[in-house]
Order: structure tokens, then sequence, then C-alpha cells
């Protein structure tokens, strides 16, 4: 059993230290997914600012959140500033404490009621039977081949899947930070040595 324990760290040692240098590919990649998942989460918000405003504050088909004009700025500017910061790398660590907070809300104020999953399962009989009553009503009175040329028809369940996704993903950014050699903060980080 020793023999097998170094032989296995022996070769774990020999691999894994070799690609250490890269160890920024990672933060990298999970910054670039979530760039584009915050910039039109807040571009859209900040697009339609007063529709905004009404679902945060809305009891009865929104959010019904209190204070909905200072929670809807706050979270649209955060998501937008916060892709544009993501995207360089710059106060990673920062950034991603708000934008936890904002998929935190996203995740018990929008989406808990409907499960985990983002989209429904079409697998099962009761989203199936939607489906196929979708599409028979579609290509008898639309152009179904055009409605579906880009992807096929889903009944989303808005679950919480993705937030939490995002959020997880955040996480992790909060401990690796930006990523060594492809973030502004690496590079602060050398220039300032004596502030870290």
């Amino acid at each position: 059993m020793n023999i097998l324990a170094q032989r296995y760290y022996g070769m774990h040692n020999a691999i894994f230290s070799r690609i250490q240098h890269f160890d920024g590919v990672a933060p990298l990649a999970l910054r670039l997914f979530l760039v584009p998942v915050f910039w039109m989460a807040g571009s859209h918000k900040i697009a339609g600012m007063e529709q905004t405003i009404e679902w945060f504050g809305n009891p009865d088909w929104g959010l019904g959140l209190p204070f909905p004009s200072l929670l809807a700025h706050l979270a649209a500017y955060t998501e937008v500033i916060g892709a544009m910061l993501l995207l360089l790398g710059l106060a990673t660590r920062w950034i991603t404490i708000p934008l936890m907070i904002t998929m935190l809300v996203a995740i018990f104020a929008v989406h808990w009621d409907y499960g985990w999953a983002a989209i429904a399962d079409s697998g099962s009989q009761e989203v199936a039977v939607r489906l196929g009553t979708a599409r028979d009503i579609l290509q008898e009175h639309g152009n179904y081949a055009w409605l579906t040329e880009k992807g096929n028809l889903v009944v989303l369940n808005n679950g919480i899947e993705f937030a939490v996704t995002y959020w997880a993903m955040l996480l992790s950014l909060l401990f690796t930070g930006g990523g060594r050699y492809v973030s502004l903060d690496y590079y602060l980080a050398r220039l300032f040595p004596d502030r870290v």
C-alpha cells in the first residue's frame, strides 16, 4: 500500500507541479463566463429602469422588495460594473461580494419557488404534453421551422440552478482572485508588493 501511495504521489507531483504556472486559466475562464451574464442582466435593468423598479417593488406580480428604486439601481449597476471589473480582473475579490449578494437575492426572491431546475425536464409526462401542444399550435398557426431553427422549444422552469451556479463561480473567484498572469489584480500586486 505504501508503494502505491508513493507512486501515486510521485506521478501526481510530477504532473501537477508543472501546470501550476497555468493556474490563472481557471479563474480567467470563470470570469469570462460570468462577464456576459452580468453585463446583459445589468444593462437590461438599466435600459428599462422604470419597469425594473416597478418589478422590484410590486408585491402582486413582482418581487415586493422594500426600497425598490434603491435596490433596482444597486442591482443594475453592481452587475454592469461587476462585469467590467471581472473582464479586466480588477478588484476581482471585492466585486464578487456584492455580486454574490445579488445572486442570493435572485435565488430567494425570484427563483426559489420554482425549485432547482432552470429548464423543465422534457422527459416528464406533464412537460412533454405541454411541449407537444405548443408544437402542434405553432406548426398549425406559425412558422415552426423559423421558430426552432436556433434550438428546440423548452419549458422554462425558472428554478435556482443558474443563480446558484453563478454564486458558486463567484465564491471560487472570491478565494482565487482574478488569476495569475491574466488579471490586472496580479500585475498591481507585483507593482505594489509591499501593499499586498
